[in-house]
């Protein structure tokens, strides 16, 4: 109910009430986990009731009054209660839900759009990721509505907890120059102050806002509710605001813990002021002093509606609400609440001061009464239509060429995109790539003067007569490149979005990401994160390997590799020549925007080769068995009678792979040479012949017959476990080679030499194998 001390419009009365039965509803999910439901195991359960209950007033307030059916929320983790709270009292949740938080196939942990029986927006857990998804949301729902429609419009919202902007992803998404004209985006900080651990002593609002602002973000901050402001606009009442406001953070939430007498002796402080201070709370009554001092603007709903009337849609804006974490709960403001549960004894007090059954905990209200009218008309207006069935255009599975003379697999990138907006339109209009500032060193080029860089508003492009300007930047709305600054996080967050549209709007894009392969590892938490809340893209990684040879070590990717072998929803390419590029793109593509969608991740190289060793058959039948082959993860480059050893190579090395062959046979020693184009491809189709999973164990039978077994060595630039399992096919003796140490600057050769992945360390190891 409302505040003890202060009248109350009619119309908010009702949603006090809400969120009452809110907090109680969110405070059993996680009761029910821990205290009544049985587990045999004793391990913690958990959950987060304090953190649930800080963000009540704000979500209740949200979802009862201000949201739209075209707005979508991120909810920070620790409140997953809360929004199921919210979706149960909406309809949207069977109570025998409830009790399932945290138990298999029931409740996430945290919300997720993928596992949740309920509307969940975005999938959050990961410090950060959650917080910035909206901002790449709202550009993927404007890419959508401008280039097919029927995104419509809404605000993007985003829920977090003040803690979580220590992560550093969150800046690099709020400083991005990108998104100022995003002005459907909203952010909500619930400013408790507390992290894990404390009382974060120097979490300080004056000092959020200036970075905010600084951004070009519009910054709202909701401290105080109103029966504070009653306090503060009596005689010297001012005193009592700066003295609240100046106190440290540890200090203020000391006071939650009081009684009103220890209140009136610690609120004074010790300042001039404390006289007058400890004057204009002298007569107040001590419910009235005890509510007042946890009357902050986070759970004043009446301030909350003014913030939210007062959002400028021309540009990103903040609301910092002061909160108390816990607030309503015998532990609130505690030091170390954040994961602290309520007692038998707590949670049977709490329910008796709200009204409620502990041992029937799960009641909704009536539906003749002002909160029930207020639920079934709130999830009246938040219906949403059913997302439309996706209509998915023909992607090519060869485009016909055979690249000839000297190319790389990176430029071959460029080459294949320019060619699918000829030989396949409408599924091009539906490719869009992302690059953090190197569009131009990762062969793009071509493409970005074909399709465009997209932006909020059409821009003039000031180089355009330039004739010495060969890159053309022309910035629109119906651009298909999207730059952002130099921020792998922020690229694979608007990756994830952009490829998740198939399931929130039923108009499917196909993202392709491009950085510097070094950098993928510092954007696979994040790209992870995507790929289990269902947004499906292509991560392009070039140049990769110390194949970046004058780089040094500091640009020499090891471990990219083997991320094919052990990231789910994610198949790895690494095409030796140009045409297992356009093969492997194509077939990823193609798996994009579906249900049972799959990203991709191609790891592309800088280093020129020979396209005449690929030996692309002519003959059509021939051709589309050895792009099958391709697809489904390696071909048998050279087979020869009589073969004593198989040299397994991917990638860069191929050329040493076959020049080694070529020197072995000169001395009475036949190899098959192997051209794997991706060990999680044929991992999993080792699993499925064991058994153990859906791939297809078909390409094991034409990559390594077992009437071809013979000893093995296995050669990448990259770590060599990752092609080290190849062996256990057939159960032959390998030799591993691959990079294991930090690289050194030097020429290609000196490199591969140093790195034992030379044609005379190909060759070292077969004899060696091979007892030569």
């Amino acid at each position: 109910m409302v505040p003890a001390g202060l009248p109350s419009p009619d119309d908010v009365d009702d949603l006090y009430e809400i969120a009452e039965r809110v907090l109680w509803l969110a405070t059993s999910i996680v009761h029910h986990a821990n205290r009544v439901r049985p587990n045999p195991s004793g391990l913690k359960v958990g959950g987060h009731q304090a953190s649930s209950a800080s963000m009540v007033s704000i979500m209740t307030s949200l979802w009862f009054e201000q949201l739209q059916p075209g707005d979508r929320v991120s909810v920070k983790p620790h409140a997953s209660p809360v929004l199921h709270a919210i979706n149960y009292l909406l309809g949207e949740l069977d109570e025998t839900y409830l009790t399932t938080l945290r138990s298999f196939g029931g409740l996430q942990s945290y919300p997720s759009r993928s596992k949740d029986p309920d509307t969940v927006d975005y999938s959050t857990g990961s410090v950060g990721i959650g917080a910035t998804a909206p901002i790449w949301g709202a550009m993927a729902r404007r890419y959508v509505e401008t280039s097919f429609g029927g995104a419509g419009t809404g605000r993007q919202y985003s829920l977090v907890g003040d803690a979580e902007l220590d992560e550093g992803a969150v800046w690099e998404a709020v400083l991005d120059p990108g998104i100022n004209e995003l002005g459907e985006i909203v952010w909500i900080v619930d400013l408790n102050r507390q992290s894990l651990d404390r009382v974060v002593p120097n979490i300080a609002a004056r000092r959020l806002e200036k970075m905010f602002d600084a951004a070009g973000w519009q910054v709202l901050t909701v401290k105080f509710g109103r029966l504070l402001e009653k306090l503060f606009a009596r005689d010297g009442g001012e005193a009592l605001r700066e003295r609240i406001l100046d106190m440290p953070n540890p200090e203020y939430q000391r006071l939650l813990r009081c009684t009103a007498q220890q209140l009136r002796d610690r609120l004074p402080g010790n300042g001039p002021d404390a006289p007058t201070i400890a004057e204009v709370i002298g007569d107040v009554d001590d419910t009235v002093l005890l509510e007042a001092i946890r009357n902050l603007g986070g759970h004043d709903l009446n301030a909350l509606r003014d913030a939210y009337s007062r959002i400028d849609d021309t540009r990103p804006t903040v609301i910092i609400a002061y909160t108390v974490k816990g607030f309503g709960l015998p532990t609130q403001g505690h030091p170390q609440n954040h994961s602290s549960l309520l007692t038998v004894e707590e949670y049977a007090d709490l329910a008796k001061s709200l009204g409620t059954d502990p041992d029937s905990p799960w009641g909704r209200f009536d539906a003749g009464g002002g909160p029930g009218r207020v639920c079934r008309d709130t999830a009246k207006r938040l219906r949403r239509e059913p997302v439309p069935e996706s209509s998915y255009p023909t992607i090519p599975a060869d485009i016909g060429r055979t690249p000839k003379g000297t190319a790389t697999t990176q430029a071959a990138l460029g080459r294949v995109l320019l060619d699918l907006t000829r030989e396949a339109p409408d599924a091009a209009k539906r490719v869009v790539t992302v690059s953090p500032d190197v569009s131009s060193t990762t062969n793009l080029g071509g493409w970005v003067n074909k399709v465009g860089v997209w932006s909020a508003t059409e821009r003039h492009d000031w180089f355009a007569d330039d004739t010495e300007t060969i890159m053309h930047w022309r910035e629109q709305p119906t651009g298909q490149h999207m730059e952002l600054g130099i921020a792998e996080t922020n690229l694979v967050g608007l990756m994830g979005e952009l490829g998740a549209t198939w399931s929130r709007w039923g108009q499917p894009l196909f993202p392709i990401g491009v950085m510097y392969d070094p950098f993928v590892e510092r954007a696979l938490e994040p790209w992870s994160y995507g790929i289990y809340a269902g947004g499906q893209s292509i991560l392009v990684g070039t140049p990769s390997g110390v194949t970046l040879a004058a780089e040094g070590g500091a640009h020499q990717s090891i471990k990219t590799p083997s991320i094919g072998l052990e990231q789910p929803g994610c198949i790895t390419y690494e095409p030796a020549f140009a045409i297992d590029v356009e093969w492997t793109l194509l077939a990823s593509i193609g798996r994009l925007g579906r249900p049972d969608g799959t990203s991709a991740y191609l790891r592309l190289s800088t280093r020129p080769v020979d396209q005449i060793l690929a030996d692309v058959p002519v003959d059509p039948a021939a051709r589309e068995r050895r792009r099958r082959q391709v697809v489904a993860g390696g071909y048998p480059l050279i087979r020869r009678d009589g073969a004593t050893v198989t040299i397994a190579a991917m990638g860069a090395v191929m050329t040493e792979a076959v020049a080694a062959a070529e020197r072995l046979e000169q001395s009475g020693i036949i190899a098959d040479v192997l051209c794997i184009t991706s060990p999680g491809q044929l991992y999993r189709a080792v699993q499925a012949r064991q058994g153990r999973g859906n791939g297809e164990s078909w390409i094991l039978e034409q990559l390594l017959p077992a009437h071809r077994a013979t000893p093995m060595v296995t050669v990448l630039d990259g770590h060599p476990h990752t092609l080290a399992f190849l062996a256990t096919v057939n159960r032959v003796a390998s030799t591993t080679l691959g990079v294991s140490t930090f690289g050194q600057v030097g020429s290609l050769d000196e490199v591969y030499r140093y790195h034992r992945i030379d044609t005379d360390s190909i060759v070292t190891a077969v004899l060696d194998i091979a007892g030569g």
